[in-house]
């Protein structure tokens, strides 16, 4: 029984459709259906109901999806065991840009002492895609957003930091209420598509301030901190400790009523064959996050 067949049916379970497991796999919707009638005719039995263009499983295939979990991390660890004695030399590393702009390069750089042999590939993406990209073996590790839902046994997620929303300002209202600067200054967004532009979003809808312009939008918390500097007006962000911005004539201003801080942390899948690079740049990656 083809094991990559079974990881084809995983993915028609959880996602619903032929289309979207197809997607993922990089293959035809065609050869996912194909896989699956194949799985069925070796099991003698019905695995999935098709109604439309989306799928369910059926009784047994339920039972089949309940063990495809351990089945599949099963010859993912017999994977690594065999290949482990093969000295690896690259690691490929996603980061989200806060990480790579606050405390990735320390971390690199202590790995990189331990690991002058390993050739570190790094990726910056949003969080969703570096956990796509996770989930496919593309990358071995990211440090990343934890997602918005309950991450599967086959991956772990270890906090690195926690970030709390913060108003940033210029250094002459750094005892101004920061309600009022949100409410009176030209207001500089951050992202809207991203976690921490919707938390903010969130938290300025729900205290009911509508700021009187709003001159920017844009995904860098650098170049925000940098345009505040510059007087451009005030940001919500979350709070980066990077140390790039440490030249900067800016304030951080605390909220009265702070909601839950923007976590971010170590993704990884507990089966791959990159364990001790990733155990080891987790390590560092930790003291990195207590600088």
């Amino acid at each position: 029984m083809e094991t990559s067949y079974l990881k084809a049916f995983s993915l028609v379970v959880e996602t619903g459709t032929l289309a979207e497991a197809a997607r993922r796999l990089n293959v035809t919707p065609a050869a996912v259906s194909q896989q699956i009638q194949v799985l069925e005719r070796e099991l003698g039995t019905a695995l999935l109901a098709r109604a439309g263009r989306t799928v369910a499983p059926t009784e047994s295939g339920r039972r089949l999806a309940a063990r495809c979990v351990s089945l599949l991390t099963e010859v993912d660890a017999l994977r690594g065991w065999v290949n482990q004695a093969d000295e690896i030399r690259e690691f490929r590393i996603g980061t989200i840009n806060t990480a790579l702009h606050s405390l990735l390069p320390d971390a690199l750089a202590r790995f990189a002492a331990r690991h002058p042999g390993v050739s570190v590939h790094i990726r910056s993406a949003m969080s969703s895609e570096l956990y796509d990209a996770v989930k496919q073996a593309e990358l071995d590790a990211a440090v990343c957003l934890h997602p918005p839902f309950s991450i599967p046994k086959a991956f772990a997620w270890e906090l690195l930091r926690k970030e709390p929303l913060v108003v940033l300002a210029a250094q002459r209202d750094r005892e101004a209420d920061p309600l009022e600067l949100l409410r009176t200054s030209p207001l500089i967004r951050y992202d809207r598509s991203l976690g921490g532009g919707k938390q903010a979003d969130d938290y300025l809808r729900k205290a009911g301030i509508t700021p009187t312009q709003e001159r920017f939008e844009l995904s860098s918390l650098l170049a925000i901190a940098m345009m505040v500097d510059r007087g451009l007006g005030v940001s919500l962000v979350p709070d980066i400790a990077s140390p790039l911005t440490a030249g900067l004539r800016i304030a951080k201003l605390h909220l009265p009523s702070e909601p839950e801080p923007r976590r971010f942390g170590l993704l990884w899948r507990r089966t791959s064959h990159s364990a001790s690079l990733i155990r080891d740049f987790l390590e560092q990656a930790r003291l990195a996050a207590r600088a």
